[in-house]
């Protein structure tokens, strides 16, 4: 696939996305488009198939149904050329964090670099020592994944997929494995993130983070978009009684 070229149409679109398990239909026909620079917060209760949305947009996990097209390429079949391109402008971020334990924090950073974008070893190491530095790691390059707490943890995830130069990127609930005093210094580089204009598709159970920080809100439940707006309508001013509900007893915690 060749290299995309700047257009003046959506970023991502996904169009009447279908995905099951077995017999179990997890999404059931979304469609969404995202914008050059968006941040798009999708909030529901578990099993509502919020996860299994970001696996579907990165082709984890392909649908059975329905369109998915990033910077105009259909990409909902794709090849193994197509694949590296999803790979290389579409970062992913996990609520686990998924570092290799006998890597060290730097090591973790530079080996995607290596392996899918031939980047040397130098050129790999330099941009490693900058993100880390940029997440507030300059001086746990060399330690080892059980040595760093979980937001030091997620912080060299974020820096690894920042270290691929993504065009969009996916966060599934990397801050619900965190105590709560670490789960500010994870939104605070997300914070930094958003001001510099990177588009971001952001699964999250922290609403005041959504409300500050999106310019779409996706409410959803049972494998379907439920509700979806501006941050003022789906948070402050919920139309659906659903919506209600799982705001309320989020909110009460």
């Amino acid at each position: 696939m060749p290299e995309a070229a700047s257009h003046d149409g959506p970023v991502l679109v996904l169009d009447d996305v279908h995905k099951s398990f077995g017999r179990l239909e997890v999404l059931k026909g979304i469609s969404m488009s995202v914008r050059q620079g968006d941040v798009v917060c999708v909030i529901g209760p578990s099993g509502s198939g919020k996860s299994t949305l970001l696996r579907c947009i990165n082709l984890l996990e392909p649908p059975e149904r329905g369109r998915i097209v990033l910077e105009g390429h259909d990409i909902t079949s794709a090849t193994k050329d197509e694949l590296n391109f999803v790979r290389r402008r579409i970062g992913m971020v996990f609520q686990q964090f998924n570092l290799f334990p006998h890597k060290t924090a730097l090591e973790n950073v530079t080996l995607a670099q290596q392996t899918v974008l031939d980047r040397s070893r130098e050129e790999a190491t330099a941009k490693g020592r900058a993100l880390l530095e940029r997440v507030g790691l300059a001086d746990k390059m060399g330690e080892y994944p059980e040595r760093l707490s979980g937001g030091q943890q997620q912080r060299v995830a974020i820096a690894r997929a920042l270290a691929m130069d993504p065009h969009v990127m996916l966060f599934d609930e990397v801050t619900s494995a965190l105590d709560p005093e670490l789960i500010k210094e994870v939104l605070d580089v997300m914070r930094e993130l958003v001001a510099e204009g990177m588009t971001m598709i952001v699964v999250t159970h922290e609403m005041g983070f959504a409300g500050e920080v999106a310019d779409h809100v996706v409410f959803m439940d049972d494998g379907v978009v439920a509700e979806e707006g501006t941050p003022e309508q789906v948070l402050e001013e919920p139309r659906e009684e659903r919506t209600r509900q799982f705001l309320g007893a989020v909110l009460e915690h």
